[in-house]
């Protein structure tokens, strides 16, 4: 049986091999790469002249998902897909958030251009994903999602 300076001796040194190996859990956005400014954009446009991207086009190959209405804005599922080859990132934007960029994802031509994920809307919003293409273009599609619970707190 461990007691308790067994278990936190193995703790801290188990942690300590994670750190060694590059595996201890860090903030995305600081490790990522990505300007801060991006995700201190509050419009589209910002966030495109960040990240030096042409203008966006509303597109029937990009589709974004989540509830109609979500009861607790606190944890709202999204999902963004995209139908054609060629995907290089896939952005989630909720356009009333006190931070328009959600999610960035960086692709590869062997992922599937489909992602999930869970996120805070602060009120009923518009959602965007938005699809950074290998040729240049930028693609997005647009969903109004009505939020009757904040969880952003703002």
């Amino acid at each position: 049986m461990l007691n308790r300076r067994l278990m936190l001796q193995r703790s801290a040194t188990v942690a300590s091999l994670m750190a060694a190996a590059g595996v201890w859990p860090t903030w995305a956005a600081a490790q990522s790469g990505y300007p801060k400014a991006a995700f201190e954009a509050r419009s589209m446009a910002d966030l495109t002249k960040t990240l030096g991207l042409s203008t966006p086009t509303e597109s029937k190959a990009v589709t974004v998902t989540g509830p109609d209405i979500a009861e607790n804005g606190g944890a709202v599922p999204l999902g963004a897909a995209v139908a054609l080859p060629g995907v290089k990132r896939l952005m989630l934007l909720i356009e009333k958030n006190p931070n328009l960029l959600a999610a960035m994802f960086d692709l590869t031509e062997s992922m599937e251009p489909s992602l999930s994920t869970g996120v805070k809307m602060g009120q009923s919003s518009d959602v965007y994903a938005v699809a950074v293409m290998n040729d240049g273009r930028v693609l997005f599609a647009r969903k109004e999602i009505k939020v009757t619970l904040g969880g952003c707190g703002g």
